[in-house]
């Protein structure tokens, strides 16, 4: 690799991102797969879990200024987590036929007469942590979609159980830390409620395949792996965009408009439905922490969440939080757009489905996800840096800013309850917290999102 890819694929896997400007199959031999690239799975997301414990301490301890030990947290969390779940699950995934050897290119003769080198490797023991870590960097280009990856309908839905269990579980965590298992039943139902309305979208749209040519194929099959069919690209879809997985089984360039909208809208919504290994646990804290702010302002009382109330500083510190991906992908995604000579040089369709892919890897980038708008050329210098300072600053700003709020928050000594606090773990709650999510992100990206994937579904 050059040193701007170089560069870009060391940020991508240290941010937990996996976004890869090449095919894997070609440009990385074992070694780097193993030593290199699958210990950044375990590491990155181990980094997640740290941050959300320390945030989750935050609301549990009182008067204090000590959130716990990052290293005993990173050790804890890959090898009592990670390490043992991503085990077993290689060991399923080989029973499904996915590859794990160490053989070279094999030659083999095609059904037409030709030759094809096809490559081998440790893809199982890759693939369970790729998913598991909701990192999502795949062995070979066609990621998931590759047979050697995911061979069977059986298979793509243990990957998507895979991406899905660790961030839908960690809300039970935080309700056994606080002390009150109500209140990470309110967190999961808005993950939930979020993902559901994101799979039943994207199903509709990807199966329903406007147009006589899907309609006679029974739904939009450009781009998809007749294996799984649109159904199980889109459930696999709306996942690994609502984590930060950015794995994919099908190409999600080649999706409806309203499809692709919805895949792009997941990343924009910062990831919590349920978001990624302890980053969609800490990104939904702080916007209830907004949510809550927002209700002591209705109703003229000092907010308060789980006791411990929203003041001037961490209201500052959940606004940096909510502004720094909408500020760099906006930006980053400008920069490009405006420019005739990057345009030209990575941007393959003209007009709104164009800005859609600009807007996809930007969002993909300062989200942390990995996946791609397939019509989009990453591979150059300027892609290559731009990118990964998005996947950089995308990561590392928000942990700041999340590690800073639980230092506020951790010093506080529990605040009274009374008739005028908000109670946090009921429907009220949860209908409000979805609101915030849906009007952070509706408010900061519909005119980027009228332009380019909207715009494209009226045409």
């Amino acid at each position: 690799m050059g040193s701007d890819g170089a560069w870009n694929t060391a940020v991508s896997f240290v941010t937990n991102t996996n976004w890869q400007w090449y095919s894997g199959e070609s440009a990385a031999g074992h070694l780097v797969q193993m030593a290199g690239l699958t210990v950044q799975n375990f590491v990155s997301a181990a980094v997640g879990l740290a941050v959300a414990v320390a945030l989750v301490r935050s609301f549990a301890r009182t008067g204090t200024d000590r959130l716990g030990n990052f290293w005993v947290d990173l050790v804890r969390g890959t090898l009592r987590i990670l390490l043992p779940i991503a085990a077993l699950a290689a060991v399923a995934l080989i029973a499904g036929g996915v590859v794990q050897n160490f053989t070279g290119p094999t030659e083999i003769t095609t059904l037409a007469g030709g030759t094809q080198s096809m490559v081998g490797g440790p893809i199982a023991s890759q693939e369970s942590i790729k998913l598991l870590g909701t990192n999502g960097g795949g062995f070979f280009n066609a990621n998931s979609a590759h047979p050697f990856e995911n061979p069977t309908a059986w298979t793509n839905l243990l990957q998507i159980f895979l991406i899905l269990v660790i961030p839908f579980s960690l809300p039970r965590t935080f309700g056994q830390m606080v002390g009150d298992r109500r209140q990470g039943v309110a967190i999961v139902a808005v993950m939930a409620s979020l993902w559901g309305a994101a799979v039943a979208v994207i199903s509709w749209a990807e199966m329903r395949g406007l147009g006589a040519v899907p309609q006679l194929a029974g739904g939009a099959m450009e781009g998809k792996e007749a294996r799984f069919g649109a159904a199980g690209s889109a459930l696999f879809a709306a996942s690994t965009t609502g984590t930060s997985t950015g794995a994919v089984n099908s190409f999600h360039d080649s999706f409806t408009a309203v499809g692709g909208g919805v895949t792009l809208l997941n990343m924009m919504l910062g990831e919590v439905a349920p978001g990624g290994v302890g980053a969609g646990l800490y990104g939904m804290l702080v916007l209830a922490v907004l949510a809550v702010f927002l209700a002591g302002l209705m109703v003229g009382r000092t907010p308060q969440y789980l006791g411990k109330k929203i003041g001037r500083t961490q209201v500052t510190l959940v606004a940096l939080y909510i502004l720094t991906m909408p500020a760099l992908l906006l930006v980053g995604a400008a920069i490009t757009a405006a420019t005739p000579a990057l345009v030209d040089a990575s941007v393959q369709d003209p007009g709104a489905h164009g800005l859609s892919e600009i807007l996809y890897a930007y969002a993909s980038a300062t989200n942390n996800n990995g996946s791609a708008f397939a019509g989009f050329a990453a591979g150059t210098p300027y892609q290559n840096t731009a990118l990964g300072l998005g996947m950089l600053f995308g990561r590392f700003v928000p942990i700041v800013l999340v590690l800073a709020l639980a230092g506020s928050l951790a010093g506080q000594r529990p605040g009274a309850t009374t008739a005028g606090t908000m109670p946090t773990h009921g429907p009220v709650f949860v209908g409000l917290l979805g609101f915030v999510v849906l009007v952070v992100a509706g408010l900061t990206f519909f005119p980027a999102l009228a332009l380019a994937p909207i715009a494209e579904a009226l045409l």
